[in-house]
């Protein structure tokens, strides 16, 4: 486990970077209005967002297609401490982690792919995220917000993005009509 040392309040905090996804219950809302409040948490600056996009669910068949996106922030807190503000995130929205089907159809998902450069295997968390390396519907969106970052362990987002073997994603019209 290695974790960035915790930044000075006086400095930039660490890039942190989150994957939302959603496919029920207007998915687009969903996804728009969790950026909303990514931009509300504590210690917390919602730096960019990418644009919506849209996949085939990895899971069980017969669920709805996927919407898409990444915020990158700007954060002074502790990865723990964000992981936890994103599941209260989730919970605002319906999620009930512990009832999930796993890969299944939900309202709101809330992934910290990177945290500055980190590298972290706990029982709660794991960064960078397992597969964030070889998912199209994380690597496009990922790649538009921070297009020269390094994934630890794995490479420049750009070069996974191109060597992506499934891009069976298509970005979203302005305003979804989901």
């Amino acid at each position: 486990m290695r974790l960035p040392s915790r930044p000075d309040a006086a400095r930039a905090g660490v890039a942190a970077y989150i994957g939302l996804g959603s496919n029920l219950e207007r998915p687009a809302a969903q996804v728009q209005r969790a950026f909303t409040e990514l931009s509300a948490l504590p210690e917390t600056r919602l730096v960019a967002r990418s644009r919506l996009y849209r996949s085939r669910p990895l899971g069980p068949p017969n669920q709805p297609d996927y919407i898409n996106a990444v915020a990158a922030l700007q954060t002074w807190l502790q990865p723990l401490s964000l992981l936890r503000a994103l599941r209260a995130i989730e919970r605002q929205h319906g999620r009930r982690r512990e009832t999930d089907l796993h890969w299944g159809p939900r309202t709101l998902d809330l992934d910290m792919l990177v945290y500055g450069d980190a590298t972290l295997h706990t029982p709660e968390l794991i960064l960078p995220h397992p597969g964030v390396h070889e998912r199209s519907f994380v690597l496009y969106p990922l790649a538009e917000v921070a297009p020269t970052l390094v994934i630890p362990g794995h490479g420049p987002v750009w070069l996974l993005r191109d060597r992506c073997r499934s891009p069976a994603i298509e970005m979203c019209k302005e305003t979804p009509d989901e």
